[in-house]
């Protein structure tokens, strides 16, 4: 029996796991401290079970969506907005999601405010309410984001006025933004690379990863990828030189968007300008912006020491694997070297990380939105660190530009598992929290299944067999 499939259905699937996941968010979330339950709790536990039950439907919703778009009547681009802001409401006054790092920026916006050097100093400087929310591994270290983004999470301080219900909501409105911007940046990039646009959208704004951490997790990511979405469409049409100021925007959010100006100066070339023009204009653009937004942040330079930050020791980046692994083999061997063996591996990864950006582009160069997609997934693979939003950066690409179905399946199905990867608390998972979280995985199984069997079966044109 054929699971019925229709735009409707796939509304309400998606609003019911969001809903849930909202509602297990109130006592399973990255809450406040002082909001904190322990995890053992009653409220606790049924917020982890129904949180990855929404999670798993939501899961459910998109699979079933996709289904419909690469079916024989799909909807149009407008009809799949419809939905993702649909499925993105529950999501927009739940606590945070997935990560604490909400709270960094909150933290972070509040000593740009009072005039501290956020890369000199952590949180722990700032002290108060809004310091003591912040992960204690963070609170000690400097901002790794731009001074646009700190701009941004200055005013919101200066309208918030520390309130952190308020800060919360304020980081989330900015969040949409970039996720709006993106959805809106899609079409346009999929028509340019031959794609269809609703399946675009499809994988590159209704992506859960999208909606658990750039909506629900209220990640900066969204307006970083927004505003590079924005600058690439804008290198597409006339005005190659806004795209390299919005290009450049993008990247004193987060620095992995400066690759984005490698496409426009090739965009460019492709639209009939001289190399060289090209190159430098790009380069002026790119020059005055970042000495402008610095000067308005009122941050200074120091973002480009902070590029440096310490990564967290536990991470899942694979040279942060291999290091780990190499120092304990060390250590078993009584070797003095055991200590370089982690930046020797991060080093490593790095250089591998460029070497595979210069390949990508000497053999992609005539599809500069693809050759991005992959430079930002090489770049996110090979770092020092990683989290599962980090698959963001490309997998927004890619959805625009991949070359043929099997990669887009591909990318979809690592999607759903990344999914999964995170506690809606966002810290560390112990034995217990994971077997609940799989048993509210299983539970939406379930549920789905049931819904599979009693659904009707669907109707057969006239003359053809049942």
């Amino acid at each position: 029996m054929a699971f019925p499939v229709d735009l409707r259905r796939c509304q309400v699937l998606g609003l019911a796991g969001t809903a849930f996941l909202a509602a297990g968010g109130e006592t399973a979330g990255a809450l406040p401290v002082r909001e904190l339950l322990a995890p053992t709790s009653v409220h606790a536990v049924l917020g982890l079970v129904g949180a990855y039950f929404g999670v798993v439907l939501l899961i459910a919703a998109w699979a079933l969506l996709g289904r419909l778009i690469h079916g024989s009547e799909p909807p149009g681009p407008r009809a799949v907005m419809g939905v993702l802001v649909i499925w993105a409401a529950p999501l927009l006054l739940a606590p945070p999601l997935f990560s604490r790092d909400v709270y960094s920026y909150l933290a972070q916006g509040a000593m740009v405010d009072a005039h501290m050097d956020v890369y000199a100093h952590g949180p722990a400087r700032l002290g108060g309410p809004l310091a003591a929310e912040v992960s204690p591994l963070w609170r000690h270290t400097g901002a790794p984001y731009g001074p646009v983004f700190l701009g941004v999470a200055s005013a919101l301080s200066g309208l918030t006025r520390g309130e952190l219900p308020a800060g919360v909501f304020g980081m989330r409105l900015v969040a949409l933004l970039g996720v709006g911007l993106m959805a809106a940046a899609l079409p346009r990039l999929a028509r340019h690379s031959g794609a269809d646009p609703a399946a675009a959208l499809w994988l590159g704004a209704l992506n859960p990863l999208v909606l658990l951490h750039l909506v629900a997790g209220a990640h900066n990511d969204a307006i970083m990828l927004g505003l590079l979405g924005l600058g690439l469409v804008a290198a597409l049409g006339r005005w190659p030189a806004l795209g390299a100021v919005l290009v450049t925007l993008a990247a004193l959010v987060k620095a992995p968007a400066l690759l984005g100006l490698a496409a426009v100066v090739v965009l460019q070339v492709r639209a009939g300008h001289g190399r060289t023009k090209a190159v430098v204009t790009t380069a002026l653009a790119a020059s005055a912006t970042t000495v402008a937004a610095t000067a308005v942040a009122g941050t200074g330079y120091g973002w480009v020491g902070a590029l440096d930050t310490p990564v967290s020791p536990q991470n899942w980046a694979l040279t942060s694997l291999l290091g780990r692994a190499t120092r304990a083999l060390l250590e078993r061997l009584g070797s003095d070297l055991a200590p370089l063996a982690i930046p020797v591996w991060h080093a490593f990864g790095i250089v591998a990380a460029v070497v595979g950006v210069l390949v990508i582009w000497l053999r992609l160069r005539p599809r500069p939105v693809y050759a991005l997609g992959l430079s930002l997934a090489t770049v996110a693979a090979l770092g020092p660190a990683i989290r599962p939003w980090y698959a963001l950066w490309a997998l927004f690409l890619i959805a625009a530009a991949a070359p043929s179905a099997p990669v887009r399946h591909r990318v979809a199905a690592v999607t759903g598992v990344l999914a999964l990867a995170t506690l809606p608390s966002g810290g560390p998972a112990d034995t217990g929290q994971l077997v609940l979280a799989v048993c509210g995985g299983l539970l939406a199984v379930v549920v789905l299944w049931q819904v599979h069997q009693t659904a009707p079966a669907p109707a057969t044109a006239p003359g053809r067999a049942a």
